[in-house]
């Protein structure tokens, strides 16, 4: 690890997100992947035994930030706090998972809990490596809710049929199946 001028990823990191608020009014964040560097990897742990892990550019915009975002149209990741390692050229960011469904008494439908990113900076505006985590048990009650209120898009009716179908998805593994050397 090495470490960056303090400017270069205060520069960075507004970079990042000036192009994440563009991609969530576009409603896609696949223009994101040209912040990693071609070979990035980018993953998260979906519970005690299963991990997701998109390894490379072309992996990170079509799995991580495509199909896995996929159905999340409308919604916003609003970071709440950043924190910033140049010694390190490490960031970390704390983010919201906001739906654009509006509960009855007006209230938008948010995950509870913490979800964040943790970035390691490569230099010349490019990520090397992101691991995300976030409260399974907060989004999956959310997404429950949302089922029963009827207000989940189309788009992530498939994604949940897609993961309830037993049918493998590209990027994710059994624990211990991934590639160790990248966590």
């Amino acid at each position: 690890m090495t470490g960056f001028p303090r400017e270069e990823l205060d520069d960075m990191v507004q970079h990042w997100l000036d192009t994440n608020r563009r991609c969530e009014e576009l409603g896609d964040w696949r223009p994101l992947a040209e912040l990693y560097t071609e070979d990035a990897t980018y993953g998260w742990n979906i519970g005690p035994n299963q991990d997701f892990m998109a390894v490379g550019r072309d992996e990170i915009r079509d799995l991580a930030l495509g199909s896995e975002m996929g159905g999340l149209d409308g919604w916003s990741y609003p970071y709440q706090s950043i924190l910033i390692d140049d010694r390190k050229g490490e960031v970390v960011g704390f983010w919201k998972q906001v739906a654009d469904a509006r509960r009855p008494d007006g209230s938008p439908y948010e995950a509870a809990g913490i979800g964040g990113s943790w970035f390691r900076y490569a230099g010349n505006r490019q990520w090397s490596w992101q691991r995300d985590w976030f409260d399974l048990g907060n989004v999956t009650s959310l997404f429950v809710e949302m089922m029963k209120a009827e207000v989940l898009s189309d788009g992530m009716k498939r994604r949940l049929d897609r993961a309830a179908s037993g049918e493998p998805i590209p990027g994710y593994y059994k624990r211990g199946e991934s590639p160790a050397s990248l966590w």
